[in-house]
């Protein structure tokens, strides 16, 4: 077939294959009730977040403010890919049309960006929170934080435009099966039946940004957090803050590592297809399933605020002798 003929075609849907050594049906059941048992408890926990926030003024204030907008970041990248996931390992309903991938992808890449910068911006606020507690009422405030939550949306929405508006100029004439769960951006651009150089390295450069520069940022706010926190007498008070810090960055790292080794993982020959495609979903489902626990659940305010919100719903008894 001829250049000019090739192109004259247009794939119209791709075919999600989903995890390659994984296809017989008793291993697509196992994964799809964990999965979906993993997606029911990110909405129930996420959803539980923002109820709270609505109903209790009293947390109306800058951290919950970041809090919430993870919630809603975290509902939105697990529904953008999960459902459809599922619809794959259940159903076996691999098509997706071709505009319905590119919206996946670009929905995808804006959410992960947002997340990212999102993360490093509540780095900041525990910082200033740790740090120089006495100056935190005038260097963070509910207007500040939402400007920073627009810039972050903002930088979400440049990247994912960028890297959609680069894929659409590809001709896509021949294979049509993505291998991965989702309609994944390298993963996608493989398939066209062009030169991909400028795809590639925009879509790596891209991605380097989004990841490496909110990580160091998030690293030295820790570093100066735990400093501030070895100073404190108190070897209670030492440890407290020692385990939250260590969950915190416990899950920062699930994000962030899983999601420089999947664009990595494209560059390095050999790399098993499972293993890059779990660890996408991991970066898509440990943090919005862990986020609601180590936030908020681990949070003495959020957890009297819970116990208000149940009581006034007449969901548990009104007596002051109940504990949580």
């Amino acid at each position: 077939m001829s250049i000019s003929n090739s192109t004259d075609f247009r794939v119209q849907e791709f075919i999600i294959f989903g995890f390659p050594g994984f296809q017989e049906r008793e291993n697509k059941n196992i994964l799809f009730a964990i999965f979906l048992t993993a997606y029911l408890l990110i909405l129930l926990g996420n959803l539980l977040i923002l109820i709270i926030f609505a109903f209790d003024e009293g947390l109306h204030i800058p951290m919950y403010v970041l809090i919430s907008s993870l919630a809603v970041v975290d509902i939105a990248i697990s529904s953008t890919t999960v459902p459809k996931m599922l619809d794959v390992l259940s159903f076996d309903n691999s098509f997706i049309s071709f505009g319905g991938c590119l919206t996946q992808m670009g929905f995808y890449l804006a959410l992960v960006t947002t997340e990212s910068f999102l993360l490093a911006v509540m780095a900041y606020d525990r910082y200033l929170a740790i740090c120089n507690p006495l100056h935190y009422a005038s260097l963070m405030n509910n207007s500040l934080v939402l400007k920073q939550i627009a810039c972050c949306w903002t930088l979400g929405i440049i990247v994912g435009l960028i890297l959609v508006g680069l894929a659409l100029r590809l001709p896509f004439c021949g294979p049509n099966k993505v291998i991965h769960c989702f309609c994944d951006h390298s993963s996608v651009v493989r398939l066209a039946c062009a030169d991909i150089v400028i795809n590639n390295y925009m879509g790596l450069t891209l991605a380097m940004t989004v990841l490496f520069i909110p990580l160091t940022y998030i690293l030295f706010s820790y570093i100066k957090i735990i400093t501030s926190v070895l100073k404190i007498k108190s070897a209670e008070g030492r440890l407290k803050a020692f385990s939250t810090c260590g969950t915190h960055l416990l899950i920062i790292s699930v994000f962030f590592l899983a999601a420089a080794f999947v664009y990595i993982s494209y560059r390095i020959p050999g790399t098993s297809a499972d293993v890059r495609i779990m660890a996408a979903v991991l970066q898509n489902v440990t943090p919005p399933l862990m986020n609601p626990i180590i936030y908020c659940l681990r949070n003495k305010e959020i957890r009297g605020s819970l116990v208000k919100t149940f009581r006034r719903s007449r969901i548990l008894p009104n007596t002051r002798s109940f504990t949580f």
